[in-house]
């Protein structure tokens, strides 16, 4: 019986699972942000979408998986109760050839025929004996099986139960996600609008603190942005440029946190132009690292950035055919003096 106390496993751990999924928080049950009209608001609105459509998500995807790997659980068991069943066909053929056998060797008779008109009570307790055990293998065999349906039959139906439970709580998950999306899209485009209206006037807004969770980076240098897909490259060419690309693009939505690759101070701040909005930091040893096509900047001009702060939020500002991040490394804060970005950060142990 070892598969069904395997089995029997599946209901708790469905249990847990429903459990963990209706204990986690929700976008939902959180309070919304205070102070949304003004740009800090709106700033601080779209990191707060983007970290609850985060969570979002991986509670989706935890439930989805939890409810696949029950029901592959489900399915192991009874593909094991499957060959249980092949099994005991097996014997009840097996008693069917012995009583067959039995019959034709001795001429006939039944089995209490042969047993009462045995030559020797040896002869009579082999017979007896040897009928005995094959009849209550197969006895033993059904009566088993039948127990371990009954179980099986019991933890499926609760098993259904919870599954549906678990279907249930992943549609009010997509759902929720769903909804979280629509608000972080309609933020991003007004975070973005006010972005092309600084940029138009030539006028940065100021600096928008955001609140940025704790960090704790242990290394003096880290990626511009945490999650992204790198697009031109640096010296690369198009119709967009001049002559070559003078950086290296990342890809990311608009309002995405842009960080400070290392410690430095702020060069310049600045809208308007190719750029949009920019800012220029300043670096140990004569480098400087430009930010560009940016939707809003978190730091003011001389300001000491650290490894990893977050200094401003990706958008599509400037010179630009859709949101990204504009990131250069340079020997002067002006440009026409870029270096590889890449090359320059895998020498300081930041691969991209």
């Amino acid at each position: 019986m070892r598969s069904y106390r395997r089995h029997r496993l599946l209901v708790p751990a469905l249990l847990c699972a429903v459990a963990v999924l209706a204990a986690r928080p929700t976008a939902a049950d959180r309070q919304p942000a205070s102070g949304g009209t003004g740009d800090s608001g709106l700033s601080s609105e779209v990191v707060r979408l983007y970290e609850e459509a985060a969570v979002a998500t991986q509670q989706y995807e935890a439930g989805r998986k939890a409810a696949e790997k029950q029901r592959a659980r489900a399915q192991r068991a009874e593909k094991l109760l499957d060959r249980r069943r092949r099994h005991i066909a097996g014997l009840h053929e097996d008693l069917g050839r012995i009583a067959r056998a039995q019959y034709r060797g001795n001429g006939g008779l039944p089995v209490a025929a042969q047993m009462i008109l045995a030559d020797s009570p040896e002869e009579l307790m082999r017979g007896q004996h040897a009928f005995s055990q094959a009849d209550l293998a197969v006895t033993n065999a059904i009566a088993k099986s039948r127990r371990a349906e009954t179980r099986l039959a019991a933890a499926e139906a609760e098993a259904s139960t919870l599954w549906q439970a678990l279907d249930q709580r992943n549609t009010q998950l997509a759902r929720l996600k769903a909804g979280i999306e629509r608000k972080l899209e309609t933020a991003r485009t007004r975070l973005q609008g006010r972005a092309d209206a600084s940029v138009a006037a030539g006028a940065c807004r100021g600096a928008v603190r955001l609140d940025q969770p704790r960090t704790g980076f242990t290394t003096a240098w880290v990626a511009p942005v945490e999650t992204y897909e790198l697009s031109a490259s640096y010296g690369s060419g198009g119709s967009r440029w001049a002559s070559r690309h003078t950086g290296q693009d990342f890809a990311v939505p608009i309002g995405t946190p842009v960080r400070a690759v290392g410690e430095g101070r702020v060069e310049r701040v600045s809208c308007g132009g190719a750029f949009g909005i920019e800012i220029v930091i300043e670096h140990a040893g004569g480098y400087y690292t430009q930010y560009a096509h940016l939707a809003s900047v978190a730091v003011e001009q001389g300001e000491h950035v650290s490894p990893g702060q977050w200094i401003g939020q990706s958008g599509t500002t400037g010179n630009s055919t859709g949101p990204h991040l504009h990131f250069e490394t340079r020997v002067t804060p002006e440009m026409g003096s870029a270096v590889n970005p890449v090359a320059w950060l895998k020498e300081r142990r930041v691969s991209l």
